[in-house]
């Protein structure tokens, strides 16, 4: 009987290890399932849906009879004045927030609530958004930042365009910060103003007063970006990345291209002009890649994107009759692919911070009678406009 004892226990004891270990994987399995998923309706089969999300890619979703389907407004948050819809009246390109039923059979996903937003209300909400940071931002690199009186110092503009702006914040300003390695709006999250450091890129949106130079903001999202300038050393289109020398450290920086990165590239008399309004001369250097390498590596400041969409900060005005502002330039310049560029060409980008590799925010190529002029390089793209996800029904279901 006692030999039989010590053959059997220390089995059960294995046993019961074997159980544990499986039970301790199906709870943390458990544990990590979303409980609901946010993204963009790619496509509709049945009564399934396949939803692109902001984090973690593609995902399908069955959708019950008994599911709650509500549809709100861009912004809106109170789900009591929903309106209650139909299966039907979802449609690829609609944004979707979608609440997981934590009871559906293993490996399978069912909703049990749906607030979905319409693509033609979340494109006319961006465009409103991109109209208001427009007609009420301001940006530039913080300078300076009084914690005691909540007020920072920007410095905008660029060359003889160049201007401080002091942005006043209140308790009841709204202060974000975009995430690290993130150029996405909808990504950024609640920060405090100690939080903000002098050299980061920052965006207000507000009151202004008359001549724009103080602003009591009531949005204020920052970042820390990298500015690069530098030649092209190689291309690789298949990987969308690029490999650019800082002409600033001498050291090679790989590029990661994303589907949200604004690339354009100038003509050579438009970079001229722009070097020549900057600089307020009349005239502009040769061209070449020559000139002072440290002054082009500060060639762009940071872009700062609002209300879900993609905007461009406010202009700077020059006196009248003189040539168009360098934001306007800027916003009338061809757009371009990484295709279109080739080794060996300078291009100038904002960036997410990052030693050896970052992503582009900003990229402009046709930049190299600009590199020769220190103080025109200085906040070129300061206020060039930056992609930003919409997370409407996410926020409104918080």
């Amino acid at each position: 009987m006692k030999g039989k004892m010590k053959i059997r226990f220390p089995l059960s004891i294995a046993h019961l290890a074997v159980i544990l270990t499986l039970l301790a994987g199906a709870a943390l399995a458990h544990a990590q399932a979303p409980s609901r998923i946010v993204g963009t309706i790619t496509a509709i089969n049945g009564s399934t849906l396949t939803v692109k999300t902001d984090a973690d890619g593609v995902h399908q979703v069955n959708v019950p009879a008994a599911a709650a389907l509500k549809r709100i407004a861009p912004g809106q948050k109170d789900l009591s004045t929903a309106e209650t819809i139909q299966f039907s009246d979802l449609a690829v390109g609609d944004r979707a927030l979608v609440k997981l039923d934590p009871g559906a059979p293993a490996g399978t996903s069912e909703a049990l609530q749906i607030i979905a937003i319409k693509q033609a209300d979340l494109a006319l909400k961006q465009q409103t958004d991109r109209e208001d940071w427009q007609r009420r931002g301001v940006g530039g690199l913080v300078k300076s930042i009084d914690a005691a009186s909540g007020d920072l110092v920007l410095t905008s503009g660029a060359g003889v365009l160049a201007k401080t702006i002091t942005v006043h914040t209140t308790k009841a300003t709204m202060l974000k910060r975009y995430a690290p390695a993130s150029v996405r709006f909808d990504e950024a999250q609640p920060a405090p103003l100690d939080a903000i450091h002098a050299g980061d890129q920052l965006r207000a949106r507000g009151e202004k007063n008359a001549d724009g130079s103080e602003i009591t903001a009531e949005e204020v999202v920052s970042g820390s970006f990298r500015s690069i300038a530098g030649t092209i050393t190689s291309l690789d289109a298949a990987g969308a990345t690029l490999v650019v020398k800082d002409l600033a450290t001498k050291k090679q920086v790989t590029i990661h291209i994303t589907a949200e990165t604004q690339m354009r590239r100038l003509t050579e008399m438009m970079a001229r002009m722009l070097a020549m309004r900057l600089k307020g001369t009349t005239s502009g250097g040769q061209s070449g890649l020559g000139g002072n390498a440290t002054a082009a590596n500060g060639a762009a400041g940071g872009q700062h994107g609002g209300g879900g969409g993609q905007w461009s900060g406010g202009q700077h005005g020059g006196t009248g009759g003189q040539a168009p502002d360098p934001q306007q330039m800027l916003s009338r310049a061809s757009a371009i692919q990484l295709g279109d560029l080739q080794k060996g060409e300078a291009v100038m980008l904002v960036a997410t911070d990052g030693a050896n590799e970052v992503t582009a925010i900003t990229l402009l190529a046709g930049v190299e009678p600009l590199l020769e002029a220190p103080a025109a390089s200085q906040n070129l793209l300061s206020n060039w406009s930056m992609n930003g996800g919409a997370s409407a029904a996410e926020a409104a279901a918080q």
